[in-house]
């Protein structure tokens, strides 16, 4: 065994240990402490969580690596996902939990009506499913490299882990593990960047040296085939490039299982204090992930121009054991590099190993390698575990309980819940050994289809009193059977071939327009159909503007103002 696979051993199998330990520790028997955590997590540590929640595998994983080969056009993912949260916490998350419900489906449910609520669990559980086949994806590319298994091994091992202590904790016990997980992936994923900042420019601050680097990086890339790091638009043209950042901003916005985490606060101003804490702790990797892109590429580069293709760095040696990166057949000398299979390039490397494997390439000690293999398992956990979470309570509170047994007791919830949980899984392994792009791209197709359903009904169910439950059940179908299926036809899923881009539109960046179509058909509709009853304009209004102090209790009233 070698040092790499000892040390990445000693520090996942130590983080797992202690995630294992606080799951059970918090190990809950009733719904509120499963879906909500008691309605008891500080601001703080709920900003921790919600940071280590929604910075998955693919900011940690695969994010710099998109950014290192599109260059400034990968600035889409930061501008994208953090102003998503600004949305979230002025638009969204101190209403919703002045609302004090469970789940987004209940709010919607409440809001509109119960066949709106259906729809909204439905599309709850199709986004989070689609977000977690990601992080299994992530996890089985850590376990594949690190400890010598091949990617379908380490998705099953990751999976099999991650289910394991959503199953436990609940919402309890899942937040109080983000808060460890996230000290974890931050320490794992800054600590490397300082000490490649210093080695390349004398300068441990990576977020103001790596402009150093850049005239020298975009000669090599010109001279390897690829575009330049700073040039704009290179890889994207500027309609997708302002339509996937918007998706990804109301995606952030609307997605389910972030939006959740506003009910675990104590009070309606920790809501929106969460928020902004969320973003300070989101900020320390995301200004960190362009500088990582800018000197593991770099590195690569120099690394292989011009090298015989027999005399390669070990590093590639060792990817290549895992099918992620390639030798072309035929290349003798190393002249072109490539994220692309069908490049045509002497060598492909995929966009998810780059973060994993920086450490490797810059000759980094042994136990720096294995704290990035445990940050990165920290990342995919954490957010699986939010999304594993989504599922059960969609289905559990929202399907099983509303529309099968409304008689059902907390422990026949629970058990349905963490049988939805067990399948999810079972069903993320396969997706995620056969995953239709990259971990990042993966989890952007989420944020579409949660941009081009949540968004619209949450933002108009709280703004806009005359929107009605037919008006919202018409624009949510529409919505995500729009995104989806320009998803389907532009990507090679379900056996079907890959079509191109519609006005060069990607399927990332599709979520924008579905979402213009949700609003569109949500107005007209509410607008021909009768307006929603008294109550519920009391309702809206109750929760846009202060009220006096009242407590949230599982089913009636109350509210921090």
């Amino acid at each position: 065994m070698s040092q790499i696979q000892i040390w990445t051993l000693v520090f996942i199998v130590g983080s797992f240990a202690v995630y294992l330990y606080i799951a059970w520790r918090s190990r809950v028997k009733e719904t509120a402490g499963f879906y909500v955590a008691g309605q008891g997590i500080p601001t703080i540590a709920n900003g921790a969580a919600v940071a280590a929640d929604w910075m998955s595998a693919a900011s940690f994983i695969s994010m710099a690596g998109l950014i290192a080969f599109l260059g400034s056009d990968g600035t889409i993912y930061l501008m994208g996902w953090t102003g998503g949260y600004v949305l979230l916490a002025l638009l969204i998350a101190p209403y919703l939990r002045k609302w004090g419900k469970f789940t987004v489906p209940e709010f919607v449910g409440d809001r509109y009506s119960e066949t709106v609520r259906t729809i909204a669990a439905v599309a709850a559980i199709i986004i989070s499913f689609t977000y977690v086949v990601g992080q299994m994806r992530g996890g089985g590319i850590v376990f594949s490299r690190f400890l010598k298994l091949d990617v379908t091994q380490g998705v099953i091992l990751a999976a099999v882990i991650i289910g394991l202590y959503a199953v436990l904790g609940g919402m309890k016990g899942i937040t109080w593990t983000q808060v460890a997980q996230y000290t974890v992936l931050i320490v794992a994923y800054l600590i490397p960047a300082f000490a490649v900042a210093q080695q390349m420019t004398g300068i441990p601050i990576p977020q103001v040296s790596f402009g150093q680097i850049l005239d020298e990086l975009n000669a090599i890339s010109v001279e390897m085939g690829l575009n330049q790091y700073t040039e704009a638009f290179a890889a994207r043209p500027q309609i997708d490039v302002f339509l996937v950042t918007m998706a990804l901003m109301i995606g952030t916005a609307g997605l389910p299982h972030v939006i959740v985490r506003f009910y675990t606060t104590k009070t309606v101003r920790g809501a929106r204090y969460s928020a902004f804490w969320a973003l300070f702790f989101i900020a320390l990797l995301y200004t960190t992930a362009p500088a990582v892109g800018a000197f593991t590429k770099l590195n690569l580069l120099q690394d292989v121009n011009g090298v015989s293709a027999d005399a390669l760095p070990r590093w590639i040696e060792n990817w290549a054991a895992t099918g992620l990166v390639t030798v072309s057949d035929g290349a003798t000398t190393i002249n072109t590099v490539s994220n692309s299979p069908t490049s045509g390039a002497d060598l492909i490397v995929n966009n998810d190993i780059l973060v994993l494997a920086s450490p490797e390439i810059a000759g980094l000690p042994a136990p720096i390698v294995g704290l990035v293999a445990a940050g990165g398992m920290a990342a995919a956990m954490s957010t699986a575990a939010g999304l594993l979470l989504v599922i059960s309570s969609s289905f559990s509170h929202d399907l099983y309980f509303r529309r099968v047994k409304r008689d059902s007791t907390d422990k026949q919830r629970l058990l349905a819940g963490r049988i939805a949980m067990g399948l999810a899984v079972l069903v993320a392994i396969y997706a995620g050994i056969n995953p239709p792009a990259f971990v990042a791209q993966v989890v952007a197709f989420a944020f579409g289809l949660a941009a081009s359903t949540f968004f619209p009904a949450i933002v108009l169910g709280i703004f806009w009193k005359r929107c009605n439950a037919t008006g919202a059940a018409a624009g949510m179908v529409t919505g995500l059977v729009f995104t989806a299926s320009y998803m389907i036809y532009t990507l090679p899923v379900f056996g079907t071939a890959a079509n191109p881009h519609i006005f060069d539109i990607s399927p990332e960046g599709i979520g924008t327009i579905g979402a213009i179509v949700n609003i569109i058909v949500t107005v007209v509709v509410s607008k021909m159909t009768a307006p929603p009853p008294d109550e519920i304009v009391e309702m809206v209004e109750s929760i846009r503007y202060p009220a006096a102090r009242r407590e949230v209790t599982a089913g009636t009233a109350t509210e921090a103002a």
